[in-house]
């Protein structure tokens, strides 16, 4: 599912791209330090907000929410498994279903994952860090969508198997990614699925990628 940014979101990702600093409005400077900083940063960017000085969130943009919300509203009521990264996506994630009305719950305890293989959750919301072995989430739902990218294979194939495992219902597992046009999503994904195992690979692809930038 792509997302594409406006010329003034395009032209502050480049710009930070490139030069790993940029100014964002009057007050709030971003920067990085090296190659891993910049690719998280930029990876933020593009899921619409990014951490600044003192953990502080700065906003980017919607797209990624814009497009979660249709992909709920296209389920007509069939639940969805939801995939983020950061606790900024997180808490927007939440702001925009709370703004919906849409029943969600976090699923990080044994009571809402519970609750979520009841078939009570309408979107469930899980860090792939916490969908490791064992973690059965498959009598809720047949749906992920992956609102930002993991940089580790493990967690990715991990997340992705708590739908497609033994006791899915559903014939078919569908699996979407909320990818911003353009940006180091593409990127992520590309490596993710060639199956390439380890950050480094990420970061070395990414520096690959920020070398013909430059």
């Amino acid at each position: 599912v792509e997302v594409e940014l406006d010329q003034k979101e395009r032209r502050l990702y480049d710009d930070f791209q490139r030069e790993m600093c940029v100014s964002i409005g009057s007050e709030e400077e971003l920067d990085a330090m090296n190659a891993a900083g910049l690719s998280n940063k930029l990876l933020q960017m593009a899921n619409g907000a990014v951490y600044g000085e003192d953990k502080k969130v700065i906003y980017i943009h919607d797209r990624k929410l814009d497009a979660l919300e249709d992909l709920i509203e296209a389920a007509n009521g069939k639940p969805l498994l939801v995939a983020y990264n950061f606790k900024h996506d997180l808490s927007r994630i939440e702001e925009r279903l709370k703004h919906l009305k849409v029943n969600y719950r976090k699923l990080d305890k044994s009571g809402s994952v519970k609750a979520w293989n009841e078939g009570t959750v309408a979107v469930g919301l899980i860090h792939p860090a916490s969908a490791g072995h064992g973690l059965n989430l498959q009598s809720g739902g047949s749906t992920l969508v992956w609102f930002s990218l993991p940089w580790s294979l493990e967690q990715y194939s991990q997340t992705n198997a708590r739908l497609w495992r033994q006791g899915q219902a559903a014939k078919t597992v569908v699996i979407s990614h909320i990818v911003c046009k353009n940006t180091i999503d593409e990127r992520i994904l590309q490596v993710l699925k060639n199956k390439d195992k380890t950050q480094e690979v990420l970061i070395d692809a990414v520096k690959a990628t920020l070398s013909q930038t430059k």
